[in-house]
């Protein structure tokens, strides 16, 4: 049986896409979740059945926001199989539509004001001359995700006779930024699993995705996920006058030679089922010197998206670590040749530098220091860490690390230039899918099988690889690293335990492979973002649909 999905997910996410929801700006996300919430409330199955809707809110976050779940249970059995459907309804910002930004969440005027307002790619001009594509922030990530299953609840709630086993759609917040939504919903998951009896089997994400070159027209439906991790770089260095520029040793020369080896190299691409993940990126470097002054940096730092297919934190850290210490080796080779050359040319003799290559660990400098300090400086250490994120709970992860790393700066008595390699942001786990579980098995066949029943009808060539290429909540309903790769993660953030953590234990409660049936379009990001409306407003429901129905069936 096919759906007539287009026109109700079409309306649901016009609707919602009018509903600004700025990761972090006030009221928006929770706006968009009391939107899901009255959607899920006009219908009849949840009149009478109130408990299976709820609104959450975030917790141990600074931002007051709200998800909301709803959940069918079906009635052709009594099997407590569960499928999880997940999707997040806040969007990244809106100033790149500048002079225009009110229009971004206006679905149907925004193309002709684009149009009158910017010189746009031919690509985008087609694009909007055929009529296939929906424009606004959150239509293509990924509101429209979110409606077709907000579509498929209702159409559920009104045929639970075709499900032996229970479909729960989470629309969640803050997916953006720190996943505090998901991160959140899953204690709801665990409570239900303990009320319902829940035996979770499958997770269905709708999150966007895209064409891979130009001339692609294929549509995607991805296994598993990539796994990201943020490698960060502290290097602290030895200040002096620029007078004296040979007696300094200058971080920023020693950051920069890490971005140099770091930054897109090929061999940190981790290929896993024959699929490659895009080498690592810088996404800030910096010194931390404040007003001008002719006194050469004492620190700095820098941090680098690193996507996995196959590695684990453990691996990761290896990897960074070693690219630090080749850093470092050379900066010391280059010091040492130019201050050699500075010699002869100045006619003085030349006495080799000091500097000797000193990298750690963040685990290993702090062990380092706890060995010499003992007690004093763990206890100090923790009060730091404890009292900063009271202090200022809004305080980027990042910089969080930063700071930690530089108190515990403070306790080193060799002051030779060193570099402390930490992790500094949430953990997005990889998940792959390889068919080694009955799960995995039948999440698998039912996918196949979908595509195969709806491939006839799409208009489109549909596609599935093995990682969802790009940073999801999927990442968050599955462990496939052991506990002791995923400990490296643990020990290696100053922020653990205080500012972020990743509950694994929770996340063994639900534990389920994951498939990313999603929306298609372009540009997710962009002020030119668009969803193609035919396979995500038909296709992707109508997939979606067969897969359960055969989860569940």
């Amino acid at each position: 049986m096919k759906l007539n999905s287009f026109d109700e997910v079409k309306k649901i996410t016009e609707e919602m896409v009018s509903i600004p929801s700025i990761n972090k700006e006030p009221e928006g996300e929770t706006k968009v979740a009391k939107y899901v919430y009255d959607y899920y409330m006009s219908l009849d199955y949840f009149r009478e059945n109130p408990e299976r809707v709820k609104m959450f809110k975030t917790k141990n976050d600074f931002v007051d926001r709200h998800s909301t779940y709803a959940y069918v249970k079906g009635t052709k059995g009594c099997s407590p199989r569960t499928v999880i459907l997940i999707g997040h309804i806040d969007t990244v910002g809106v100033d790149d539509f500048g002079t225009i930004r009110e229009y971004a969440f206006r679905c149907r005027e925004l193309p002709e004001k684009l149009k009158e307002t910017f010189k746009l790619p031919q690509e985008v001009l087609d694009d909007i001359e055929s009529g296939e594509y929906l424009f606004g922030r959150g239509a293509l990530d990924m509101k429209s995700g979110v409606a077709g299953h907000m579509y498929l609840i209702k159409y559920f709630s009104e045929h639970p006779e075709e499900l032996d086993g229970n479909l729960i759609a989470i629309a969640e917040c803050d997916e953006e930024d720190n996943s505090k939504g998901i991160i959140t919903a899953l204690d709801e998951l665990v409570e239900l699993k303990k009320k319902e009896g829940f035996e979770y089997i499958a997770c269905i994400n709708a999150d966007y995705s895209t064409n891979y070159s130009p001339g692609d027209e294929n549509r995607y439906i991805y296994y598993g996920s990539i796994g990201k991790l943020l490698p960060c770089f502290v290097a602290f260095g030895k200040e002096a006058h620029v007078g004296q520029a040979f007696s300094a040793f200058d971080p920023n020369l020693l950051i920069a030679e890490i971005t140099r080896k770091m930054s897109l190299n090929t061999d940190l691409c981790d290929i896993a089922q024959g699929e490659v993940a895009i080498p690592p990126i810088s996404l800030k470097q910096t010194d931390t010197k404040g007003p001008y002054t002719v006194q050469t940096a004492l620190t700095a730092f820098s941090y680098f998206n690193f996507f996995t297919h196959g590695w684990d934190p453990a691996q990761v850290l290896a990897k960074s670590r070693e690219v630090a210490v080749d850093a470092f080796d050379d900066v010391v080779e280059y010091l040492q040749g130019q201050y050699r050359r500075f010699c002869e040319l100045s006619k003085v003799p030349y006495v080799p530098l000091a500097w000797k290559t000193r990298v750690y660990t963040w685990k290993e400098f702090y062990d380092y220091l706890a060995d010499i300090h003992g007690k004093d400086f763990t206890d100090y250490i923790a009060k730091f860490t404890r009292e900063l994120h009271e202090n200022d709970p809004e305080m980027d992860l990042r910089m969080f690390g930063l700071r930690v790393c530089e108190e515990a700066w403070k306790w080193s008595e060799d002051k030779s230039p060193a570099v402390i390699v930490f992790f500094g942001s949430v953990f997005s786990a990889r998940i792959e899918m390889t068919g080694r579980t009955d799960k995995e098995k039948a999440l698998l066949s039912a996918v196949e099988g979908a595509v195969e029943k709806i491939r006839p009808e799409a208009e489109r060539q549909i596609k599935t690889r093995m990682f969802y290429p790009y940073i999801s909540d999927s990442s968050f309903m599955a462990v496939c690293d052991d506990t002791l790769a995923v400990q490296a993660l643990r020990d290696n953030m100053p922020q653990y335990g205080v500012k972020y953590t990743h509950d694994i234990d929770k996340i063994m409660e639900i534990n389920v492979p994951v498939v990313n049936i999603g929306t298609f379009g372009r540009d997710g990001h962009m002020l030119t973002e668009r969803v193609d409306m035919k396979q995500t407003f038909r296709n992707v429901p109508n997939i979606t649909y067969e897969t359960v129905k055969t989860l569940l069936g």
